[in-house]
This record gives C-alpha cells, sequence and structure tokens, in this order.
C-alpha cells in the first residue's frame, strides 16, 4: 500500500511540477490576480475579498511545496547517481567522492580543502591552455577509445 502511495505521488508530482512549470501556467496565475484586482471595487475592496486571494495562495503555495521538493528530491538522487558513475569510471578520480552527500559537515570541509589547493596550485600556472588544450582534450578521447575497444 505504502509503495503505491509513493508511487502515485511520484507521478503526480512530476506532472504537476512540469505542468506548472510552464509559460501557461504562470499566464493562468497572472489572469487569476488579475482577475481578483479587477473585482475589488465590486465588492469594496473588503476583508473578504483580500482573504480570498491570501487563502487561495497560502493553500496553493503550502501544497506545491511538497510536490516540488519530491521532484527534486528524485533529480537529486538522479543527479548524485550520475556523477558516482562518472566518479566509478574514471580511473583518475577519488573513490571516496562516491557518495559524498552522505559525509558530516567536517569530512566536506576536509575534501574541500583538498579541491581549494588544487585550485590554487592550477591558478599559479597562469595558462589555462597547460590544463585544457586542445590537444589534451584529443589525448583524452583518443584514450578513452582505446580502453573502450578492449
Amino acid at each position: 500500500m505504502k509503495k503505491m502511495i509513493n508511487l502515485l505521488f511520484e507521478k503526480f508530482s512530476g506532472k504537476v511540477t512540469k505542468a506548472t512549470g510552464k509559460p501557461l501556467a504562470f499566464i493562468f496565475a497572472l489572469l487569476i490576480i488579475i482577475g481578483w484586482v479587477v473585482t475589488g471595487p465590486i465588492f469594496h475592496y473588503s476583508d473578504t475579498w483580500q482573504l480570498v486571494i491570501n487563502t487561495g495562495t497560502t493553500i496553493i503555495t503550502f501544497l506545491m511545496v511538497f510536490v516540488i521538493q519530491q521532484s527534486q528530491n528524485k533529480d537529486t538522487v538522479a543527479l548524485h547517481l550520475k556523477l558516482n558513475e562518472l566518479i566509478a569510471a574514471s580511473s583518475s578520480a577519488s573513490n571516496r567522492l562516491v557518495d559524498v552527500e552522505d559525509l558530516s559537515s567536517e569530512e566536506l570541509e576536509t575534501i574541500k580543502k583538498f579541491y581549494v589547493k588544487l585550485s590554487e596550485l592550477a591558478k599559479k600556472e597562469n595558462d589555462i591552455h597547460s590544463t585544457h588544450s586542445v590537444d589534451e582534450a584529443k589525448n583524452i578521447h583518443h584514450q578513452k577509445r582505446i580502453r573502450h575497444k578492449r
């Protein structure tokens, strides 16, 4: 039962996230606001008139937080898996970075210091072409093709 509910919510949140991220959804929301503003004089800008938009937007915002968070969680897991695959596939990458998101803040800070130092050393070279040249790209591509053929 729990699995079915999760699956239904996942499908629902995916569809809602895609639909609300389109320009048409924004235009629809804008039209609702314009309609509400236009009706202000009709309802004499009453407390009830203001309460309608406040309640409506609060309810929609409250529900959208959960829908968007579900989609964000799924996207984050997918991104981590893709990055983990790249790390695992690269012979020169550190496997310590696989599932790095599960490390403590202190452990992350230690790893960050390593990359900050690496960046500082690269900046001292003052020549981006020494680390990002066309020849290097061709070389890397050639090495990958050789490995892939094996």
